[in-house]
Order: structure tokens, then sequence, then C-alpha cells
């Protein structure tokens, strides 16, 4: 399962601008592309909405060999409410500390070493107050789970990813899918895992050749499959297939077929201007605040 490979974590956000703020101002981040939709994303990217709708990936580097965040906007919908599932990104920058202790970005000590800085909406960001490695700064991402022991031989025995460590004392379990890689943290809460409406999707590539491999293992073993293997349509730019499925939580995985994603995921250098227009024309706060009402809660 070398061929595969961790992508990005979707978000939802729904104040864009701040958001914007926190991942290029506080961490650090670059914009690598945005996108524009007038209508839904076949795969529900963006969640179970139907309406115009933005997609930004920020990232340290490009999507070849980073792990990235994918920050969806749904307009009309301003804030999304936080459950228990996403537990945090930890990712190895002292620049990040520095940069939100003089913006005055809220942060607190979570250990030694480390600070939990909140993005706009709740979602947690540990920082490790250490010199930015050459690679991928970003080293895991944690969800939580409610049984350990069925969730890790989901997704090691099913999905492929490779043990790397067990903690019996905090209940969590460390895979990955290769070394040089942002690595998966489940971790046992003893109790139900609540996605909110701020539920995110975690994806991985694969060769195409294993999507339907993929899918079919999910049929036979009677897991849950959120979209069969679909082609989806980004305007000017290359077409991916996926497969979208859930864990026994409902955690969502989304894997795309490496090579088209490949192609798709070339970082745009009018990415950064393309989102300044976009947040700049989007006047929908002006006419809530003129019209003194709120933007929906989802």
């Amino acid at each position: 399962m070398t061929l595969r490979r961790a992508l990005h974590f979707v978000f939802k956000v729904g104040d864009r601008g701040k958001t914007a703020t926190f991942y290029r101002d506080v961490l650090g981040m670059r914009i690598l592309r945005h996108e524009e939709f007038e209508e839904g994303c076949k795969a529900t990217c963006n969640g179970p909405y139907d309406g115009k709708w933005s997609k930004t990936m920020v990232g340290f580097g490009p999507e070849d060999d980073h792990f990235v965040a994918e920050l969806t906007y749904n307009y009309g919908v301003g804030e999304y409410r936080l459950g228990n599932d996403f537990l945090g990104l930890t990712l190895q920058s002292s620049q990040a500390v520095s940069n939100a202790r003089r913006l005055g970005w809220p942060l607190s000590e979570a250990g030694e070493g480390i600070y939990l800085a909140e993005a706009p909406g709740g979602y947690r960001f540990y920082l490790l107050d250490k010199e930015q490695p050459h690679g991928d700064p970003v080293q895991k991402v944690s969800l939580a789970v409610s049984d350990l022991q069925r969730s890790t031989h989901y997704w090691s025995s099913l999905l492929g990813m490779k043990v790397l460590e067990r903690n019996a004392e905090k209940k969590t379990v460390l895979l990955t899918f290769g070394d040089n890689q942002c690595k998966l943290e489940l971790q046992d809460i003893n109790g139900t895992v609540d996605h909110g409406t701020a539920f995110g999707r975690i994806a991985f590539s694969c060769p195409r050749e294993q999507l339907p491999d993929i899918e079919s293992l999910m049929k036979k073993e009677n897991q849950k499959i959120l979209t069969p293997l679909v082609s989806l349509d980004t305007p000017g730019k290359a077409t991916v297939e996926v497969v979208i499925l859930a864990d026994p939580d409902g955690h969502e995985i989304c894997f795309v077929g490496d090579e088209a994603f490949r192609q798709l995921s070339q970082m745009d250098p009018n990415g950064e201007a393309l989102l300044d227009k976009a947040m700049a024309a989007d006047k929908s706060d002006e006419w809530f605040a003129k019209h003194n009402k709120q933007k929906a809660s989802a």
C-alpha cells in the first residue's frame, strides 16, 4: 500500500476572511489553489449543500509531497456546529508560534514545547515549538473513535495502513501509508463520536486501478460507501475519480485516483489573488448586517 498517500483534510469554514488570516499569517501556509463553484459537489465535497461554494487548498508546499487543508466555504452559511470527531492537526513550526504571539492569536500550552491554537470555527491545531523541517511540517491528524480495536482493524486490515505505534495509556494508535507522510492518529474517547455539522473528510490518493478494488472490498465487508466510484469535473482542469467511504464511526474518507489528481492539484500561481478577489466580491456579510439578519447556522 506504499502507493497510497495522505493528501488533505477538509474543513468547513464560516468566516473565510478570518480563516485565511489564520492559515496564511499565523500558520504560514500558502494558498495553493482556489476554485469557485456555482452548485454543490457530486461527492458532497462541500457537505450536504446545493448552492454556490468555494474550495481553497492551503499548505506549506505542493500537494505532491505535503499534507494540506481543503477549506470549503458555503455562501450564506456562517457557522457550523463542532462535534468531538476532529481532535486536532499537529505541525512543527516555531515560526507559527512566533506568528501567533506577534498577531495576538490566542495560544495555550498543551504540553512541553507544544501550543494549542484554534482556527476560526474551533478546529484545534497543535504547534510544536521547534524549527520548521525542510520537508512537510504537518505531522499527524487526530480523530476520535469509539472502539479502538474495531477502528484499527478497519484502517489497517481493510485500508492497508501500517500501525506505527500503540499507546495503551492514552488509548491511541498511530498509522501511516508511508514513512514520510502525514500520519493518522486514532484516539478512543470512551463514548459516541459526534460529527456535528462541521464534520470534515480525510483524503488519500491511490493508483486509479485500485479504486474499484477498494469499493468491492467495502461491499464484501459490509462497510459503508457514501459515494460509489464517480468522476468529478473541475472546469479547465483534470477530471478525477473518487470513492467516498465512512469508517465505523462515520469519519468520511475519500480515495482519489493519483494520476489525475496530480494534474488537478498543480499549484496555481494565481491562487492567492483568486481567493482575495473572491473575498472582496463576497458582500454577503454586509447584506446580512444591512438587513439586520444573521447568516444561517448549519
